[in-house]
């Protein structure tokens, strides 16, 4: 990986923390559309069919902390970067790009 892509992948992932950071602390109280919308229809709710490691983006046992939210934002964001440049690295070496 050249410097570019380092610095680029590097500064993307500390904006990325910065806004993990902030977010439970800005996002609003209030359902989105969606939620809204399934709440005024009586819509009842279904059983998932897969269960998060992290529901409702809180660690379990801290859903009422906002610094569990946090974390769990830092989690996850650092899992789908891990996950994102897992996949790419292996798309690169199976079309022959994998050595720079």
């Amino acid at each position: 990986m050249n410097t570019k892509n380092r610095n680029l992948i590097v500064g993307g992932l500390l904006i990325a923390l910065v806004i993990a950071i902030l977010a439970p602390f800005l996002a609003s109280s209030n359902p989105d559309g969606l939620e809204s919308t399934a709440e005024s229809l009586e819509v009842p709710e279904s059983e998932p069919a897969f269960e998060s490691p992290l529901p409702d983006y809180a660690i379990p046992g801290m859903e009422d902390n906002p610094w569990g939210g946090v974390v769990a934002l830092i989690i996850g964001t650092i899992l789908v970067l891990l996950v994102t440049l897992g996949l790419a690295s292996i798309f690169s070496k199976k079309n022959g790009n994998g050595s720079e």
